[in-house]
């Protein structure tokens, strides 16, 4: 019963991140928030008892943001 009630929360909160991700405004704000999304699932994957696919979710999240932030330095970002 407990694992039930922090399975919801822990959806609950990755239903708060998309959001937070698709109405984001700011491309490294929301590059950031992408990596506690994964996070969030990677725990997720664990609580349900899935720690191999839980370490796959960790090490494509880690690696993803990497390039995500990289790329986003190398670009040009003009504000108005």
């Amino acid at each position: 019963m407990p694992s039930l009630f922090l399975e919801a929360v822990l959806l609950l909160i990755l239903i708060g991140i998309t959001l937070t991700i698709i109405f984001g405004k700011d491309l490294l704000t929301v590059t950031i928030v992408y990596c506690s999304f994964s996070f969030v699932t990677m725990f997720l994957y664990i609580v349900m008892g899935a720690p191999d696919v839980a370490f796959t979710e960790a090490v494509i999240g880690v690696v993803s943001t990497i390039y995500f932030i990289m790329t986003l330095k190398t670009i040009r970002r003009h504000t108005k």
